[in-house]
């Protein structure tokens, strides 16, 4: 038999309590966030994935399902109970002992790339269901970019089984999410940074012209003059390399009859004559 699950296969949340917990009993300290988890693997692969969660720590999730309220601290103990991540407290008992789902010194970290699934064991043993093996919680962190710290979810507890049995909780977080990569390349950021600069030196220089200088007209321009100036230059240079000018033709493109022939001196044989 399933408990905790609902008809459509969700959970129903009855009410959310927000619940202020003094730590105590392991002596944990603000400073050692996630390194209080004890993985059991000890893999590189699993840290890193626990590094994720860094922005959990030390805050008590709490959940009320039916019943029960239902405790979990990221690396840290949940509802002060020394060692316990997760913890089950039955709001009908008058002394309202706490039943540990899963310890923090027994976890698995398993991740994706919007996700994140803890796995914490050796909790209480159940006293009649799954062949009374030690409980076991499994807590799946999603990636949600409008949640810095979502509110705990109770999925089911599976216990119809003979072993292998589990409390599955959900909770959202953008601590999980991956980065958002930037699609501007290089140049499309500099020609944006050169716009924002030309859009504030034209309007900054506007408004002090008419409002400080008191300009009117196209001299109402930031510095106007020497623009002016720049366009006139930037003209003349243009016309100066790109417009066609009347050329001499090449003396090598002469004709015979041309009139620097005509031009040549007369000789003159007067002298030779006798006087």
């Amino acid at each position: 038999m399933t408990v905790f699950s609902f008809p459509g296969g969700r959970p129903f949340m009855v009410w959310a309590l927000a619940i202020q917990l003094v730590l105590c009993g392991s002596g944990v300290s603000a400073a050692e966030g996630i390194n209080n988890c004890k993985l059991r693997s000890n893999s590189t692969s699993e840290w890193t994935v626990l590094k994720r969660l860094e922005p959990l720590t030390h805050r008590n999730f709490t959940v009320e399902d039916g019943s029960y309220t239902y405790v979990f601290q990221l690396c840290g103990d949940a509802g002060g109970v020394p060692g316990a991540g997760v913890i089950q407290v039955d709001n009908k008992q008058k002394e309202k002992k706490p039943t540990v789902i899963g310890m923090y010194n027994a976890t698995r970290a398993i991740g994706g790339s919007d996700w994140v699934m803890l796995i914490q064991e050796n909790g209480d043993t159940y006293k009649e269901h799954c062949s009374k093996e030690k409980r076991r919680a499994i807590v799946l962190i999603s990636c949600d970019r409008k949640t810095d710290m979502g509110k705990l979810e109770v999925v089911l507890e599976d216990r119809d089984r003979d072993e292998q049995c589990f409390y599955l909780f959900e909770l959202d977080s953008s601590a999980v999410c991956p980065a958002i990569e930037s699609k501007l390349s290089t140049g499309s950021i500099l020609l944006i940074i050169g716009f924002s600069i030309l859009g504030v030196y034209l309007i900054g220089g506007f408004l002090y012209q008419r409002l400080i200088v008191g300009a009117k007209g196209m001299e109402q321009f930031p510095n106007y003059a020497f623009w002016v100036e720049v366009g006139n230059l930037s003209a003349d240079g243009c016309d100066f390399v790109c417009r066609s000018r009347n050329r001499e033709e090449s003396p090598a493109y002469r004709g015979v009859g041309s009139d620097t022939s005509a031009e040549e001196p007369e000789e003159r044989d007067d002298h030779l004559l006798p006087m």
